[in-house]
Order: structure tokens, then C-alpha cells, then sequence
């Protein structure tokens, strides 16, 4: 349910932009988001669940997550279109960095006696999770507009479900294998040209490296 609900980025993201005069709304912007959010509810194998129980306070928190992601592509598009994209994921993790810093002291960690295998581990698991998925989706904003990157983004819960099943042996149910193809379907009907689209709605931003 948290992330379906974080996955409703998208609509806000394209709902922004409708607002703003960036973007139109056209049927297949709106028929991408709706697939993508129908996509990723399915994928995640909500239907049929059962047993669901809703806390309010996770609901807003979701919610929340949903904003600043919506937020995090618009604004990091129109970031990006101006400044070097390694320049603003340096200020972007070192900020993230001093956040944490105040909220988890160095002095804890020290306390926590990590051995050189946990240390190695989380070096690891910092680079491949956070450093390289943070600086391609930095390059993706830079060459897509915020409704083709979100809605692209999608595909996370879905790559999520099919590595947990190719290498932790989980079940993929066949509502999740077609949850899967309808955001695959979503990211083809966003990324295809618009005709209606008018020259100025296009983002062209060249590479700055």
C-alpha cells in the first residue's frame, strides 16, 4: 500500500504540469499515468491480498514520499537543464550526508563496531544502491521531461518483484507478471512522439559534462 501510494507521483507530477501551462493533457499522457499507477498496483500483487490494514499515519507518510518525489522531478529537471548533473548530485547526496550526520551521529556508528566485512558491505550496497542509481536517473531527468522520467521510474517495483524472484526463488503470480507488462506498456505509450505536442513542450537539454 506505501508504495502504491508513493506511485501516485506521477498523476501529481502531470497534474503540475497541466497547471503551470507546461504540458497539456492529452489522452496519452493521461492513459500513461493511469497505466503506470494501474501497472505498479498490480505488480505489487494488492489484488487479491486480503487481510489489509490501513494505518492513517502510513497513509500520510506515503503520501508525503509521493510529493517530494513528484516534487524531486520537476524541480531536478529544471535544475538540470541549467547546471552539470555531477555538480547537482554532489550537493544533493552531501546535503542528504549532513542530514543524516545530525540524525545519526558518527559516534553511533563507532559504537556499532562494524567489522571489515559489514564495512566493505555497506560501501557496497552505498554505491550500487544510492551513487549509480541516483547519477542515471539525474541523466534520464536531463534528457526526458518529468512526466516521461516519472513515469519511467515505475519500473522500479517491477524490476524489484523479478530480481526477487530470479535470485531469492520468490513466486511471481501471473496478476504480478501482468502488472509488470502494463507499466512496460505505460513507458512505451509516454515515450511515444506526441503530435499534439508543440515545440516549446519539448525538452531539448543537451549533455553538460
Amino acid at each position: 500500500m506505501a508504495i502504491i501510494l508513493q506511485y501516485t507521483a506521477p498523476a501529481w507530477v502531470l497534474l503540475y504540469m497541466v497547471m503551470r501551462g507546461r504540458q497539456h493533457a492529452t489522452l496519452q499522457r493521461v492513459g500513461a499515468v493511469a497505466l503506470a499507477f494501474v501497472g505498479s498496483f498490480l505488480a505489487i500483487g494488492m489484488v487479491g491480498a486480503g487481510g489489509l490494514h490501513i494505518s492513517r499515519l502510513g497513509v500520510i507518510a506515503a503520501l508525503l514520499a509521493s510529493f517530494s518525489f513528484a516534487f524531486y522531478n520537476v524541480v531536478g529537471h529544471d535544475i538540470l537543464a541549467r547546471y552539470d548533473r555531477w555538480k547537482v548530485l554532489l550537493y544533493s547526496l552531501a546535503s542528504a550526508a549532513a542530514f543524516w550526520l545530525i540524525v545519526n551521529p558518527p559516534w553511533r556508528i563507532v559504537r556499532a563496531h562494524f567489522g571489515i566485512n559489514e564495512l566493505v558491505f555497506l560501501t557496497v550496497f552505498a554505491v550500487t544502491s544510492v551513487l549509480l542509481p541516483f547519477s542515471m536517473y539525474f541523466a534520464g531527468l536531463q534528457h526526458l521531461d518529468a512526466t516521461r522520467a516519472i513515469v519511467a521510474s515505475c519500473l522500479e517495483p517491477a524490476f524489484s518483484i523479478v530480481i526477487a524472484a530470479v535470485v531469492l526463488g520468490e513466486l511471481l503470480r501471473p496478476i504480478q507478471v501482468l502488472g509488470i507488462v502494463v507499466v512496460l506498456s505505460a513507458i512505451v505509450v509516454i515515450q511515444m512522439p506526441d503530435k499534439r505536442q508543440s515545440e516549446d513542450e519539448i525538452a531539448v537539454v543537451e549533455p553538460i559534462e
